[in-house]
């Protein structure tokens, strides 16, 4: 079993990346913004604080939802391989966390440890919990939120830094509307994070990528169901290695400023602007949530008041909380300050920061894709060729080497400088899935 232990407390810093001059009459502000946090030293150049005493772990309580659905007998061996996959995930388990393993069909079944509770990690519980699985078996509707509602209950008996869950589907969400599944997700936004995984090739991209979104987890597709085990066991050891739950990003703005919009930018695209909680005056909270040791940049866009040549502000201080249930907030130490300076140097005033060119480069790059395959499912190929022709070019020239080798499944790239594809012909259903669920990973910037 994985040794997650680490010797330091984890620390945040934030750096800032933008062209703060402007022109004359200039008003559009944008800034990359990097968060990281680290197991011990500062990352960077700011302020670092620590987020927990030394010697103390943070809890975590875990629910996997394994489909159990009547389509999991087809083949019969995918069923198999989501019991060994769930498995290797309750062996990635540390000593001490709370964990579930719940069976989603139409409605959601507690499979371990019953009884509406979470049983703890060690080596009894993990063993009882495997030969749970033994009696998992395939028949029935498919209604997620259900599953989603009781993973909420029982993650939220736990008393724990984390919350997290794990879901698996392979097929549509077929036994309840969309709009009831979609309150499921407001009501559980905030309460845990939750990883969503397509099986095969039968379910909807766009459920799990909004399950995902909706709960600040990842989502992707596993094509064959062999290679099940191998990221579910990934899965569990990234989220057993989160140390900070529920983090903001905080962002003041001075009078007369406005947020145009708070995107994440890597790993993968997410925007964040419609999730904002006010905090204070001119403050607003952007929900991350939970870090362990890792990096992520986010793209701040501010409109500012046109101010004469010479003069320079502050159009922004983004700093990390964690939300408090009373409504203060504990601080993680570490911000970030936005500028303004309008300049009549022209060289200046029009150079774009390379960080920002590069973020927007990428969020064209997915928007291309997202476009180009729906359009491409609706018959209109020459639009098709269009945007996925300028997907390639994007990902070409941002250096994004895993989405271009995706795109060259879907269509021939004749000259990927110029974007001039040609549709193929015939596409494997899991490469088109797979190019849609992984249009939003991005690359970053070589700094």
């Amino acid at each position: 079993m994985a040794n997650f232990a680490k010797s330091n407390v984890p620390q945040f810093s934030v750096d800032v990346y933008q062209n703060e001059y402007l022109p004359e009459g200039g008003s559009e502000v944008n800034a990359i913004v990097t968060v990281s946090a680290t197991g011990g030293g500062t990352i960077g150049s700011t302020v670092s604080a620590p987020v927990y005493a030394p010697g103390q772990r943070p809890s975590a309580a875990v629910a996997v939802m394994v489909d159990c659905s009547g389509s999991m007998d087809y083949p019969p061996t995918k069923m198999r391989n989501a019991r060994d996959a769930t498995a290797a995930a309750i062996d990635t388990l540390r000593d001490g966390t709370y964990f579930a393993v719940i069976g989603g069909t139409h409605v959601a079944t507690e499979v371990y440890p019953g009884a509406g509770r979470l049983a703890v990690a060690d080596a009894t519980t993990r063993e009882q919990a495997k030969q749970a699985l033994r009696r998992l078996s395939a028949g029935g509707g498919t209604a997620i939120g259900t599953w989603l509602r009781l993973a909420d209950r029982l993650l939220s008996s736990a008393d724990v830094t984390i919350r997290h869950g794990i879901l698996l589907t392979d097929g549509r969400n077929e036994h309840e509307s969309p709009e009831d599944l979609r309150a499921t997700l407001d009501a559980c936004a905030g309460r845990f994070t939750c990883d969503a995984r397509g099986v095969g090739t039968d379910w909807e991209v766009k459920e799990v990528t909004g399950i995902a979104s909706a709960l600040l987890g990842t989502a992707d597709i596993v094509a064959d169901p062999a290679g099940l085990a191998a990221d579910f066991t990934k899965m569990m050891e990234t989220a057993m290695g989160k140390e900070v739950a529920d983090v903001a990003l905080r962002v003041w703005t001075p009078v007369g400023t406005t947020i145009r919009f708070v995107k994440q930018v890597a790993p993968t695209m997410e925007d964040l602007t419609a999730r904002r909680t006010e905090a204070g005056p001119r403050a607003g909270d952007y929900p991350t949530g939970s870090w362990g040791d890792e990096s992520r940049d986010y793209h701040l866009c501010v409109t500012v008041p046109p101010a004469g040549l010479g003069r320079e502000m502050l159009a922004a201080r983004v700093s990390l909380v964690i939300p408090q249930t009373d409504g203060s907030a504990q601080s993680l130490g570490a911000q970030g300050l936005v500028r303004a300076v309008w300049t009549d140097d022209m060289v200046a005033s029009t150079s774009i920061n390379p960080q920002v060119a590069h973020y927007t480069g990428q969020a064209e790059l997915a928007q291309a894709i997202q476009k180009g395959l729906d359009l491409r499912k609706a018959g209109d190929f020459d639009g098709a060729t269009a945007k996925l022709g300028r997907a390639v070019q994007l990902a070409n020239a941002s250096g994004n080497a895993d989405t271009a080798k995706l795109l060259a499944k879907v269509v021939d790239v004749v000259d990927a400088a110029t974007g001039t594809v040609r549709l193929k012909t015939r596409v494997a259903e899991a490469d088109e899935m797979t190019l849609e669920t992984r249009s939003t990973k991005t690359v970053r910037v070589k700094k």
